[in-house]
C-alpha cells in the first residue's frame, strides 16, 4: 500500500472525513442514502495515506460491501455494525498519530456499543440508534 501517513498533530485529512460525516449523518437519520459513495469514497482516500491506514480501507469496503442494491435488500443494522469498525479503525489511526479533527467536529461515544464516532454540532446525533436514540452517548 503506497501513500504517506500524515505527520503528527496535523489535521485528519477532509478526503476521510467528509464522506464520513455524510455517512454518520445519514445514519442518525436512519438512512442508507449515498452510504455505499461515500464509504467507496473513503476507501480512495485511506490508500493514499499508508500502510497505518489499511484497516480504515478495509471497514470502508466491507461498509460498502452492506449496501444492497435495494432498501429492501440492506439491513441497517449490519451497516450500522460495519459503520462502527470503520469508526474505531479511524478513531484509532487518528489518536496513533496524534492528528486533529478539523473545526466544529468532535469525537462522540456510545455507551450500548461500546463504539466512538465523529460528528458535526455540539447536539449528539447516534448514528448506532438513529431516531430510537439520537442522543444515547457523550463527547469525549
Amino acid at each position: 500500500m503506497g501513500g504517506k501517513t500524515p505527520d503528527g498533530g496535523s489535521p485528519m485529512p477532509m478526503s476521510i472525513i467528509e464522506p464520513y460525516l455524510a455517512i454518520q449523518e445519514a445514519l442518525a437519520e436512519d438512512s442508507t442514502d449515498n452510504i455505499k459513495a461515500n464509504a467507496g469514497k473513503i476507501a480512495t482516500a485511506s490508500t493514499s495515506l499508508g500502510a497505518p491506514a489499511m484497516k480504515i480501507d478495509t471497514s470502508a469496503l466491507q461498509l460498502s460491501g452492506s449496501i444492497g442494491a435495494t432498501d429492501a435488500d440492506t439491513d441497517i443494522k449490519v451497516v450500522r455494525e460495519r459503520f462502527g469498525a470503520l469508526s474505531e479503525a479511524i478513531d484509532t489511526y487518528m489518536t496513533g498519530l496524534n492528528l486533529k479533527l478539523p473545526e466544529g467536529a468532535a469525537v462522540a461515544w456510545c455507551p450500548m456499543v461500546k463504539k466512538p464516532w465523529i460528528q458535526r454540532g455540539d447536539k449528539l446525533a447516534n448514528p448506532y440508534y438513529g431516531s430510537e436514540m439520537p442522543t444515547c452517548g457523550n463527547f469525549r
